[in-house]
């Protein structure tokens, strides 16, 4: 089975490479570290430090290999090939909600990028999917679980 391609920005890639290095760093050596020293309390089938030591350990271990395989299958976006006349993935696009005149403003990124709270949104979420191709004067309407919605594309920044 062919593995999927995972679109990332430039930025999300060095964040994730970032986190990657210090987990492999840093964060194992602390834990090997919280392991050693609970063993030093005795008798590990009683040992709530070690468990929870080794527990992490599992963790961080997973976390590493969830980030090789993100970072094996990336696909980075060219930030300088955006094009600001149609949304696409990386760019800004503002949006007003026709029915309640709100302006948002959404940064349509891949998948593992996504953050609702910082306004980045997923390519593949029911938003992301229907302003994708877009462009300024767009109107779209998107069914999301909290019903459906009408949004007019205002502007889009590369």
């Amino acid at each position: 089975m062919a593995e999927r391609e995972i679109v990332l920005s430039s930025e999300g890639k060095k964040n994730l490479e970032e986190e990657l290095n210090h987990l492999k760093l840093v964060r194992r050596r602390e834990v090997a570290e919280r392991i050693k020293s609970a063993r030093e309390f005795g008798d590990l089938s009683e040992n709530a430090e070690y468990e929870d030591a080794k527990n992490e350990q599992a963790f961080v271990e997973g976390r590493i290999l969830s980030l090789e395989k993100i970072l094996r299958h990336a696909k980075v976006i060219n930030d300088g090939l955006k094009n600001p006349e149609v949304v696409s993935v990386g760019c800004t696009v503002t949006v007003k909600d026709l029915e309640r005149g709100q302006v948002n403003e959404y940064t349509i990124v891949g998948a593992h990028e996504a953050d609702p709270f910082r306004k980045r949104i997923s390519m593949d979420s029911p938003v992301g999917k229907a302003l994708l191709g877009q462009k300024p004067g767009a109107v779209i309407s998107v069914m999301v679980p909290a019903g459906s919605f009408k949004y007019e594309v205002v502007a889009i920044t590369a």
